[in-house]
């Protein structure tokens, strides 16, 4: 499948998400893996139908690896709802994250605020756009200059300017390509617990879109951040500038 074509199938995919959640207002538990809301499911299962009518593999957090039933060698990955316990409390942030990854690493990319449906997006060797607009990164070199995105919090406090911890990865690293917050961390890096961090499904989709932007992107242990298992976990650091990122890097470690 083109790029151009993968952008209105995850723009679909957007919409039908949004449409079977505007019919289901139930956010209680699920039975299926810790953290699973009753809604992640609803979301999930709109999202594959289109997926897999294309015949295209899938990466879901919420129901794994999916064979495609087309030779491709595209894997889309997707978490219906980034966000899922925002979604549960009446936050309005939270997110459809999904990426296409090919051979060559993330080809396409869109993040969408499932309450305002306001979408970025990202192609490969083509720059990141916010509603069509392109975007860039703050600039900021200095953690004392900075204001971050944290996804947990760190053990002591860093010296940055100040934080926001919001609750959806995905939009969160998308405000770091946006230049609305200058860096994000995922401060579970400094936890010995093996399941901690990410998911690909989490960040893959807002790292190509920081990268297109202009933003550095690392993993916290220098692991490649493109992987496609299910139980991968990784530690995602985004930042306005290299000087910011090795800074960040610097704390984490």
């Amino acid at each position: 499948m083109d790029p151009d074509s993968l952008h209105r199938l995850f723009h679909k995919t957007a919409e039908a998400i949004r449409d079977a959640l505007s019919k289901s207002d139930d956010w209680s538990k699920a039975d299926g893996h810790p953290g699973q809301h009753v809604g992640d499911v609803v979301a999930n299962e709109a999202a594959l139908n289109l997926l897999q009518a294309e015949g295209l593999a899938v990466l879901s957090e919420e129901s794994g690896f999916t064979e495609g039933k087309t030779e491709t060698s595209c894997v889309i990955v997707i978490d219906p709802v980034d966000g899922s316990t925002n979604a549960s409390l009446g936050i309005p942030w939270y997110s459809l994250s999904i990426c296409a990854v090919d051979t060559a690493g993330p080809l396409v990319a869109r993040v969408e605020n499932l309450v305002t449906a306001q979408s970025f997006t990202a192609q490969r060797g083509s720059g990141a756009h916010f509603e069509g607009r392109p975007i860039s990164p703050s600039g900021i070199k200095h953690l004392s200059k900075a204001v971050l995105g944290l996804s947990g919090h760190p053990e002591q406090h860093w010296g940055w300017k100040q934080y926001r911890s919001l609750g959806s990865s995905a939009l969160d690293m998308c405000l770091v390509a946006k230049g609305s917050l200058d860096g994000f961390v995922d401060c579970s890096a400094q936890d010995s617990v093996a399941s901690k961090g990410h998911g690909p499904w989490d960040y893959m989709a807002a790292m190509l879109i920081c990268q297109e932007a202009g933003a550095s992107v690392a993993d916290a242990n220098g692991r490649n951040l493109v992987v496609l298992e299910h139980d991968a976990r990784r530690y995602p650091i985004a930042a306005a500038t290299p000087e910011l990122l090795a800074e960040l890097l610097q704390k984490i470690n």
